[in-house]
């Protein structure tokens, strides 16, 4: 998967859909390190522009997005 991070200060705008539905459940933004996060633990892990750091989505809920595929446009 070849994603340019070399725009927008290293991040990515990332679109989670339902994997059923394809309903749009959230938009965040990703740097490589949370790319490999989310490819390594299958959860899905976002950077935090507010509180500068990599966030997992759930890691407070519990409620916990699994990657379930991942697709470049």
């Amino acid at each position: 998967m070849n994603i340019d991070f070399s725009k927008m200060n290293g991040l990515v705008p990332a679109i989670v859909q339902d994997a059923i539905s394809g309903k749009v459940l959230m938009q965040g933004f990703m740097n490589e390190e949370a790319l490999a996060k989310t490819q390594e633990t299958g959860k899905v892990t976002f950077f935090s522009r507010s509180k500068n750091r990599l966030w997992t989505k759930g890691e407070t809920s519990g409620n916990f997005m699994e990657l379930v595929s991942m697709a470049v446009d």
